[in-house]
């Protein structure tokens, strides 16, 4: 078997700079959510990092003071989780500001937003961290006293934040794998995996393409490093067979990436029968490729994804996408708001509830109107059940 790190570095991810403002209205009486860009200057009267106030302390005569920085401010399902966050911020009184980078990459960007909430004295930062080159100016604000708590992708390592509240995505992986492996039935699957990155180590974006990988029985020599799987051999879950990977793509985890790496993917093997795709932006760019290429989605190809946003779901119930693993964006905003506020006034933080240990799991679903008995790491719903919980 070969190693796919023989065939050398895949499409290059796009390179990203600067930082956009979210222009947020302001929420009802005892909250606001206020502007936030990277660009700005921090206002003149900021505490300096060196007086900021530690997470347990509220600011004399204010609101607790939060601030939401998100990857981006298009992707759906981070517009998802600055609204939850701003409806908790609304419900418990604390002061809002929500950033982002300009788009998936921007390490930069948040990197800046993050100094802004130290310069601003505030009480803690929810973050979905771009990278590990964010994990200084992490370890500089919580060292200033603020309390970090990381959204949906955890830090690598772990313990760069005081806590992250996600999906395992590693098991939401897996699940659209098992899936996949029981519906192929014993035939050969002949992969194409369109990823977030190819330039940088992401944790959401490894745990869930090579969490699909385990999730088919196909080995994963080494879970950061989405080339360590042989590109041939055999899977094993459900009757097994052989499996080829033809492609990892670097898409930007956006529908334009989807299509384009789809398009790259059947120029390399236009027999492809199985689409991992990191989100559903992503699939929905698949889908016209592989229709471009005279395939019938959900007959000759399956497609499957992570995330169960509403138009996902909804995907899922129109046959474009055959199986995608929910999660709850909203859920781990609005905790994350009120764990904040509970540390900042005089309560208890968090603990970690997930199976390793290492973060508060908000759970998972996998959402699919063809179930397939190979599913064991999440329960199985129908496309209806996770449109009436889906956000977005």
């Amino acid at each position: 078997m070969t190693n796919r790190k023989s065939r050398g570095r895949l499409v290059a991810a796009v390179a990203v700079t600067g930082v956009v403002a979210v222009t947020l209205a302001a929420c009802s009486s005892g909250s606001s959510s206020s502007e936030s860009s990277a660009a700005a200057p921090a206002s003149s009267a900021a505490a300096p990092a060196s007086e900021a106030p530690m997470a347990s302390e509220a600011p004399a005569g204010g609101a607790v003071a939060v601030s939401l920085i998100t990857k981006d401010s298009t992707n759906p399902f981070f517009v998802a989780m600055q609204e939850g966050a701003k409806t908790a911020a609304a419900a418990s009184g604390v002061d809002l500001t929500v950033g982002s980078g300009k788009e998936e990459g921007d390490d930069a960007g948040q990197i800046e937003l993050i100094e802004n909430a130290i310069a601003q004295g505030q009480a803690g930062i929810l973050i979905t961290p771009m990278s590990v080159n964010v994990n200084d100016a992490i370890s500089k604000a919580r060292a200033a006293g603020l309390y970090v708590i990381a959204l949906d992708t955890p830090t690598d390592p772990p313990d760069v934040v005081d806590i992250t509240f996600a999906t395992d995505n590693c098991l939401a992986g897996e699940a659209i794998g098992q899936w996949a492996a029981g519906k192929l039935n014993g035939e050969k699957a002949v992969i194409a995996e369109l990823v977030i990155f190819n330039d940088r180590v992401v944790s959401v974006d490894y745990c869930r393409a090579n969490g699909f990988l385990k999730g088919m029985g196909i080995e994963v020599p080494t879970l950061e490093d989405m080339t360590s799987p042989a590109a041939t051999g055999t899977y094993t879950t459900g009757k097994g067979g052989d499996y080829e990977i033809v492609c990892l793509e670097a898409t930007g985890a956006n529908e334009a990436g989807g299509k384009t790496g789809m398009e790259n993917c059947l120029a390399k093997n236009p027999d492809i029968n199985v689409v991992y795709t990191i989100n559903e932006p992503t699939a929905f760019g698949a889908v016209p490729a592989l229709e471009a290429a005279g395939k019938t989605i959900g007959k000759d190809v399956f497609v499957v994804s992570v995330d169960g946003g509403l138009a996902g779901v909804e995907g899922v119930k129109a046959g474009q996408i055959q199986a995608t693993s929910q999660q709850y964006p909203l859920k781990m905003a609005a905790l994350g708001v009120e764990a904040i506020k509970a540390i900042a006034d005089g309560g208890a933080a968090p603990e970690n509830t997930s199976a390793n240990g290492q973060f508060f799991d908000t759970g998972v679903t996998l959402c699919t109107d063809d179930p397939q008995d190979t599913v064991t790491s999440a329960p199985q719903e129908s496309a209806q059940y996770c449109i009436d919980n889906a956000w977005g």
